[in-house]
C-alpha cells in the first residue's frame, strides 16, 4: 500500500493505493476534506469488433457515505440521479481523447462516492483518482489529467470552494486538462464577461498542474506494470489506397454540398458505388469502407476549411446561420417559441406550476432534502436528424445538455420570494445540424418570456469550433454538426449582453494557446449579440402579463399559531376553502400561505376566507359582528371566526341598561369597537363608542 498526503486549497488531499479494489487493472482512493471516492480502471484482454473504442465511465453515490439511508419504498440506490450522470460525463469527456487511436479494448471507470463531508464536492477529486487509476496500471494512456473547480468570492478566486462558499460565488466552473493543456471546461457563471473567464482558466490550470505533480510523485513510489499487450486496430494500407483512390475526389465534391440530407445521400451514393467496385476484388472490402469514409469526410471538411476559408453550406468562418423565431405558436400552453437555425431548430415550451411542482431532490451533499423549482429538460428524438432509433429513456446526452441549458437560463430568473412559481421549461429538437442545446438556450429564454416570466434579460448561446493544422489555424463560429466531432475544439457559450451564464469546453488537441481560446471566446460574443439582435426582433421584452392559462399565485404571511386553524381538523376547514374558490393551497411551517388559481377571482376569495380566519383583533378598530350569548353583565359578540369578546353591559348604548336582552339579543348583528385585549387575551368591547363615532362619521364598520 502506498499513499500521499499533501496541502491543496487549504485542506489535505490525500491519494492511498494498494488497499482496495485490488483485481482492478488499477485503482486508488482520494480523500478530500473528509469527502473519499474510491475510483478504478479495469479493460478487458481482447479486443471488441465495434467501430468505436468502447469506454464507458460509471459514477455512483452510495448514500452511506452521509449517514443516510435511501428514500421510497426500494431501500438501496437504483438507477444513477442526474448529479451522477452528469459528474460521469466530467470523467468521461477528459480521459477519452487520451487513450491511444485503434485500441479498442472494453474499459471501463468506476467511481463510487464513499464518504461525504456535504462540505467538499466529489466529481473533482473523482477525475483527479480515475486519471492516477489508469496511469497506475497497465492499460495504455496518455498521461496524468486532474481537475479543479474554480469559483470567485468578493473578486476573489477560489479552487474548490465549498457547497457553503459556492453560494456566494458569481461562478462555478469545473476545468480538466493536462501539464501543458486545459482539455475540458464545464460550469455557469453570473453574467461574467468573457476575459474574466479566460483569467479565471489560468488560476484553475495552475491548480491542475499542483494535482497532476501530487499523481506523479506517488507514482513513483509505486510498481507500475508495463502496459499491456494490445494490437491497434488498422486497415490495411492497399486497402486503404484503393478505396481513397476510387472515392477521394466525389467524397471532396459531396461534402461542399449544403443541405445535410443532399450530402449524406450524396456520399452514401458514392460509399455504395465503390463498395460495389471493390468488392469483386477485395475479399472483405465492406468492413473497410465506413472507416476509411470517415477519415475522408474529415480530411476534407478540414483542408476545405483551412484553404478556402469556407465551409460546406457556403458560410464564412465568423457566420451565423440564417435565423427564423415564431413565439407564441402553441395555444393553450403557457409559453412557446420555435427558434431556427440552419437545419437547427428547437421548440421550447414553458410551463408554470405551483409549490406542489417543485422537484424533491435527494443528496448526499446536504443534510436535508432539497427542492428544484426550475427544471429544463432537453429531448432528441431520432427524426430530429432523419433517423429510427429505438427509444429508451432519457439518454446521458439529452441529461447534459438540459443541464447545460438550465444553468444558461437559471441566473437571469426572478427570485422566488418575488415570483414563487414552479417552473419547467421542455425543448425538444424538430431538426438537429448542429448546436441544438445553444438553440435550447434561445428557444427556452424566448418560451419563458412569452409566458410572461419576468426575467432580466434574454439569453442566447452559440458553440463554436476550431481547425488546426500546424500553424493553420480556423475558429468557426455556429458549427455544423459535421464539424463537431472531426474538429479540434467544442465550445458552447451562452449568456445575455453583459456576460456569460454558461460554458462548455472540449478540447481534443494538445497546445491550445490561451490566445487562441481568448480569441474563440471574443468571437462567440460577436456571434452572442447577432443572435439576440434577432431574438429581441421577435419579442424584445417579456410579455407584461402571465397567459391566461398560468395559475395566478398570492402570497401571504400568517401567525404560525393560526397554522392549525387553517387546516381545520383533519384538513376540513383548507379542503373546504379549495373546494369551494378552486383554488390550491399550501402552507409552510413559517407561516407562509401559497394560495394558486388559474381565475384570479378564486384565488381573491380564497384569500379572503383564509384572511378571515386568520386576522388578529386590532385594538381601536371597529368590527360588525354576532352576538353568540347573552347574560346578566353583557353580550359575547364574535368579531372574527372564532374570536369573541364581552361587551358589558355598560357598554352597550347610552345611558342606563336594566336587561342586556333589552338592546341586544342572541344573533343580532352588531357594531362594536375593540377597546382593549388584556394580559389574558380577553377582548373588552364597545357597541355604545361604535354607534357614537359611526353617527359622527368618525369610524367604519368592517
Amino acid at each position: 500500500m502506498a499513499r500521499i498526503e499533501r496541502q491543496f486549497a487549504g485542506r489535505t488531499l490525500a491519494i492511498e493505493t494498494g488497499r482496495m479494489a485490488r483485481q482492478a487493472d488499477g485503482s486508488c482512493v482520494v480523500q478530500f476534506g473528509e469527502t473519499m471516492v474510491l475510483c478504478t480502471a479495469t479493460a478487458q484482454d481482447n479486443p471488441t469488433h465495434l467501430p468505436f473504442f468502447p469506454l464507458t465511465v460509471e459514477y455512483r453515490e452510495r448514500t452511506y457515505a452521509a449517514g443516510k439511508i435511501p428514500g421510497g419504498f426500494i431501500k438501496r440506490e437504483g438507477r444513477p440521479s442526474d448529479k451522477e450522470i452528469l459528474s460521469a460525463r466530467l470523467i468521461d469527456r477528459p480521459l477519452r481523447p487520451l487513450f491511444p487511436d485503434g485500441f479498442a479494448n472494453e474499459t471501463q471507470i468506476f467511481v463510487y462516492v464513499i464518504s461525504a463531508d456535504q462540505e467538499n464536492n466529489a466529481d473533482v477529486i473523482a477525475l483527479t483518482g480515475a486519471s492516477f487509476a489508469l496511469n497506475a496500471s497497465r492499460i495504455p494512456f496518455a498521461a496524468p489529467v486532474a481537475a479543479v473547480r474554480i469559483g470567485r468570492i468578493q473578486g476573489q478566486w477560489v479552487l474548490n470552494p465549498t457547497f457553503q462558499q459556492l453560494e456566494y460565488s458569481d461562478l462555478d466552473i469545473v476545468v480538466a486538462g493536462s501539464e501543458s493543456a486545459i482539455t475540458m471546461v464545464e460550469g455557469g457563471a453570473l453574467e461574467v464577461p468573457e476575459e474574466e473567464i479566460a483569467e479565471g482558466l489560468l488560476v484553475a490550470h495552475d491548480g491542475i498542474r499542483e494535482l497532476i505533480r501530487i499523481q506523479q510523485e506517488l507514482l513513483g513510489q509505486i510498481d507500475v506494470p508495463a502496459e499491456m499487450a494490445w494490437t491497434p486496430k488498422q486497415i490495411d494500407p492497399e486497402v486503404r489506397q484503393r478505396i481513397e483512390g476510387a472515392a477521394g475526389a466525389r467524397v471532396e465534391e459531396a461534402m461542399r454540398i449544403a443541405d445535410k440530407a443532399e450530402r449524406n445521400t450524396a456520399l452514401e451514393t458514392v460509399r455504395s458505388e465503390v463498395t460495389a467496385q471493390l468488392a469483386a476484388e477485395i475479399e472483405g472490402i465492406e468492413s473497410s469502407v465506413g472507416s476509411v469514409f470517415k477519415d475522408m469526410e474529415k480530411r476534407a471538411m478540414r483542408e476545405m476549411i483551412l484553404s478556402t476559408g469556407k465551409r460546406s453550406d457556403g458560410r464564412g468562418l465568423d457566420e451565423v446561420r440564417a435565423i427564423s423565431i415564431d413565439v407564441g405558436l402553441l395555444p393553450r400552453t403557457h409559453g412557446s417559441a420555435l427558434f431556427t437555425r440552419g437545419q437547427t431548430q428547437a421548440l421550447g415550451v414553458a410551463t408554470l406550476g405551483t409549490q406542489g411542482d417543485e422537484q424533491r431532490v435527494e443528496s448526499i451533499d446536504s443534510p436535508t432534502e432539497q427542492t428544484k423549482s426550475f427544471m429544463l429538460h432537453y429531448n432528441f428524438p431520432p427524426f430530429s436528424t432523419g433517423e429510427v432509433k429505438p427509444m429508451r429513456g432519457t439518454s446521458r446526452r439529452e441529461i447534459g445538455h438540459g443541464a447545460l441549458a438550465e444553468r444558461a437560463l437559471e441566473a437571469l430568473l426572478p427570485p422566488y420570494e418575488e415570483f414563487p412559481y414552479t417552473i419547467r421549461v421542455v425543448s425538444d429538437i424538430m431538426e438537429s445540424n448542429g448546436s441544438s442545446s445553444m438553440a435550447t438556450v434561445c428557444a427556452g429564454s424566448l418560451a419563458l418570456m412569452d409566458a410572461g416570466v419576468p426575467m432580466r434579460a434574454a439569453v442566447a448561446g452559440v458553440a463554436m469550433g476550431l481547425i488546426k493544422e500546424g500553424d493553420r489555424v480556423a475558429v468557426l463560429t455556429d458549427i455544423l454538426g459535421m464539424e463537431d466531432a472531426p474538429g479540434d475544439m467544442d465550445l458552447k457559450v451562452a449568456g445575455t449582453r453583459d456576460g456569460v451564464t454558461s460554458i462548455q469546453m472540449d478540447i481534443k488537441i494538445e497546445g491550445l494557446t490561451v490566445e487562441l481560446m481568448r480569441e474563440a471566446l471574443q468571437r462567440a460574443h460577436r456571434a452572442r449579440m447577432h443572435i439576440l439582435d434577432e431574438m429581441d426582433k421577435a419579442l424584445p421584452e417579456p410579455r407584461p402579463e402571465l397567459s391566461r392559462y398560468a395559475p395566478r399565485i398570492i402570497t401571504i404571511k400568517i401567525n404560525p399559531a393560526k397554522i392549525g386553524e387553517i387546516i381545520g381538523p383533519k384538513g376540513k376547514t383548507i379542503r373546504g376553502i379549495q373546494e369551494a374558490t378552486g383554488a390550491t393551497i399550501n402552507v409552510d411551517d413559517d407561516g407562509t400561505v401559497t394560495i394558486a388559481s388559474v381565475s384570479g377571482e378564486g384565488g381573491e376569495r380564497a384569500r379572503k376566507m383564509i384572511a378571515a380566519i386568520t386576522e388578529e383583533p386590532e385594538v381601536g378598530r371597529t368590527y360588525e359582528g354576532v352576538v353568540k350569548s347573552t347574560t346578566t353583565f353583557g353580550a359575547f359578540v364574535e368579531i372574527l371566526p372564532g374570536t369573541e369578546g364581552l361587551v358589558h353591559i355598560s357598554e352597550l348604548q347610552e345611558g342606563r341598561v336594566e336587561k342586556t336582552e333589552d338592546v341586544v339579543k342572541k344573533g343580532d348583528v352588531v357594531h362594536v369597537k375593540l377597546l382593549s385585549i388584556d394580559e389574558k387575551g380577553r377582548l373588552r368591547l364597545s357597541r355604545k363608542v361604535a354607534l357614537a363615532e359611526m353617527a359622527a362619521g368618525t369610524a367604519s364598520a368592517d
